[in-house]
């Protein structure tokens, strides 16, 4: 009798266990160990610059060297909060992570720069301050710095909007009509290269005041950019959007409003972004030659009296003033232009 053949057992197979996404296995370990120790990093680098400073502190200001001593009493005193809130707040934490190790390091660059300028006296004196000095000189002129820092914002936003306003306008002509473009075009060419900073002397000819003078020339570095971008996204429309647009009714001002002009928006975010910058060296340029308050003219003026630690307090404050300006328009392309937002971040 022939035996049944052997039947093995049927079972389901194996499935291989789903590997955790690096995201999710990120989450994991933020949940398992909420503590940084990145946040260590910026009491470590306090404590250095203190006792440092402390070393070096006989041979400064004594003023300077007390107002020191309270800014990093601050940052340290901040730096141990915000160690202790972090692992029960994960938005501080998340901050903690990345801003702790450029902080660290900030200070530890200033610990540098004071041993280079009041220890070893490695750079001259007046032009090479110490980082107590310069802080010393941005806390107790803080007013006068503050008065120019507004009227550099007003020249500023007049100057640009200005700039913004005409360069569009002419760059949607010169995009759209072919007469415009005609006539528009080797304008651009001539006066577009020519430096802002070179029609200083004949802009405080021709305009009435200077603070006009000052106006025109930051309109003017704004005009070119803007210009050329705004006419480089109207002519480089798609046709296709144009021709649906006709086919529809679409009138002219519909086609250019409608249609061309957002199609050439980031076009003419690029031709914003080059101009601020332009903007930004002819307005201290320009606040050099005839403006009474400024950044630009603070910063010549304290040149002038050989008082180097007002000039670097200025660019500490024209750092920091820029920056926000650049940080603002980055805030509206992303609202305006939502499918590019953190394309470029800022």
């Amino acid at each position: 009798m022939n035996a049944l053949p052997e039947i093995n057992e049927i079972r389901p197979p194996l499935v291989a266990a789903e590997a955790p996404s690096p995201a999710a296995s990120a989450a994991q370990r933020a949940h398992a160990r909420p503590w940084s120790w990145k946040a260590l990093l910026i009491p470590v680098a306090t404590a250095v610059a203190a006792v440092l400073h402390w070393q070096l502190s006989k041979q400064q200001n004594p003023l300077a060297t007390k107002v020191y001593f309270q800014f990093l009493g601050i940052v340290g005193g901040a730096s141990v909060l915000i160690a202790l809130l972090q692992p029960f707040w994960n938005a501080l934490r998340k901050w903690v992570n990345n801003m702790g190790p450029i902080i660290a390091a900030a200070l530890l660059l200033l610990s540098v720069a004071e041993i280079i300028t009041a220890g070893l006296h490695l750079l001259p004196l007046p032009y090479f301050p110490s980082p107590a000095s310069v802080l010393f000189e941005l806390i107790s002129d803080y007013d006068v710095l503050f008065d120019c820092t507004w009227h550099s914002l007003l020249l500023l936003t007049e100057g640009y909007l200005l700039g913004v306003l005409i360069g569009v306008v002419t760059g949607v002509c010169i995009g759209w009509f072919p007469g415009a473009r005609y006539w528009g075009m080797p304008i651009l060419k001539v006066v577009g290269p020519i430096p802002v900073t070179a029609l200083i002397p004949l802009s405080m000819v021709v305009a009435p005041s200077t603070t006009i003078s000052a106006i025109s020339l930051v309109a003017l570095a704004v005009w070119f950019p803007v210009t050329m971008l705004t006419a480089s996204g109207i002519s480089n429309t798609r046709a296709s959007y144009l021709d649906v647009a006709r086919t529809l009714g679409a009138s002219r001002s519909y086609l250019i409003f409608r249609v061309a002009i957002p199609a050439a928006m980031p076009n003419i975010f690029i031709g914003l972004f080059m101009g601020l910058g332009t903007s930004f060296l002819t307005l201290v340029v320009a606040e050099t030659v005839g403006v009474k308050s400024g950044l630009g003219w603070y910063v010549g003026w304290a040149q002038g009296w050989a008082e180097y630690g007002k000039v670097y307090a200025a660019l500490i404050i024209m750092a920091a003033f820029f920056s926000t300006v650049m940080t603002v328009l980055f805030k509206a392309r992303d609202r305006v232009l939502v499918w590019q937002k953190g394309a470029i971040k800022w």
